[in-house]
């Protein structure tokens, strides 16, 4: 029987499981639909769809490097709990070295084979959701190379080594000494760890956030009731103001709190014997932007135990 991408919609539509799944399961029971289902509960795949509405803003995020590049992933879990599971924390800390060879690409990441599985990674994760019994996916990745230099990590609130709930990845280009650059690196990656920049400098940031930015102030000075002129000074003092708080050139180094990062690169060019530039960063926190369902516990409890 010829397998129609309609009679894998129509089985995807009715598991939620993924296309190149039901395409197989359509393949090995030769179009019939419930056995198609029963082939995809059998592994457990069924199963996993069940779970896949219910909100992952947990997990962890991983970190990766291999001379000159580094990568960051984050996988996500229902609970925290996950986060202390040694097979989930397994599956991280390989995705995590797979992404040095994904290019910021999750989807790429996600089709590329798993280490002794003899499958992709959004499969392992899928097996994963199986067994574990939470919903999970592979949430973002990014990279970073230089071409000489260094890229140094830092990961927070770490589990183990590489695996925590903040990633940090600097990439430094210099020709300089790389024992030094490493030093400077590992400083900047705690920084952008603590203050939370948004980009490097001001011509990075993402420019309707800035407008934004700059609406709500200056509607804040036209309260004021002052005079064109004098608000739209105040407007580009507090943007100033804005920048250097959200820029991580601007920021004042969180090691010594009173040198602006622009300096303390200006002034470690001394000891590495070559100008710098810090060319790119990465800063993972885990489930930030993803919107958590807030649930009363005890009324769920209730619920699971027919209470009312």
């Amino acid at each position: 029987m010829e397998i129609t991408a309609a009679l894998v919609k129509q089985l995807r539509d009715a598991t939620g499981v993924g296309m190149m799944d039901c395409k197989k399961a359509l393949a090995e029971t030769n179009g019939d639909m419930e056995a198609a289902v029963d082939w995809l509960r059998t592994r457990g795949l069924a199963k996993a769809a069940k779970k896949a509405d219910r909100v992952a803003a947990e997990g962890l995020v991983g970190v990766a490097t291999n001379g000159t590049t580094a990568a960051a992933v984050e996988v996500n879990s229902e609970t925290d709990f996950v986060a202390l599971n040694q097979q989930f924390q397994s599956i991280v800390s390989n995705v995590a070295k797979l992404a040095l060879d994904a290019d910021g690409d999750v989807v790429k990441l996600g089709e590329m084979p798993f280490p002794g599985s003899g499958h992709s990674v959004s499969a392992e994760l899928t097996e994963a959701i199986a067994k574990i019994g939470e919903n999970m996916n592979l949430r973002r990745t990014q990279t970073v190379s230089v071409t000489d230099g260094v890229v140094e990590s830092y990961v927070h609130n770490a589990v183990k080594p590489g695996l925590g709930k903040i990633a940090i990845l600097v990439a430094l280009e210099s020709t300089g000494d790389k024992a030094a650059l490493s030093s400077l690196g590992k400083q900047l990656a705690m920084h952008i760890a603590a203050a939370q920049p948004q980009a490097i400098a001001p011509e990075e940031l993402d420019q309707d956030v800035v407008a934004r930015e700059r609406a709500i102030i200056l509607e804040q000075v036209k309260e004021s009731g002052k005079s064109a002129e004098i608000a739209e000074k105040m407007v580009e003092g507090r943007m100033r103001k804005y920048f250097e708080e959200v820029t991580l050139l601007s920021q004042v180094f969180v090691v010594d709190g009173e040198t602006k990062v622009a300096d303390v690169l200006k002034n470690a060019e001394k000891e590495v014997g070559a100008p710098i530039k810090l060319t790119k960063f990465v800063r993972f926190a885990l489930g930030e932007g993803i919107e958590k369902v807030e649930t009363d516990f005890a009324a769920e409890v209730a619920a699971t135990a027919g209470v009312k």
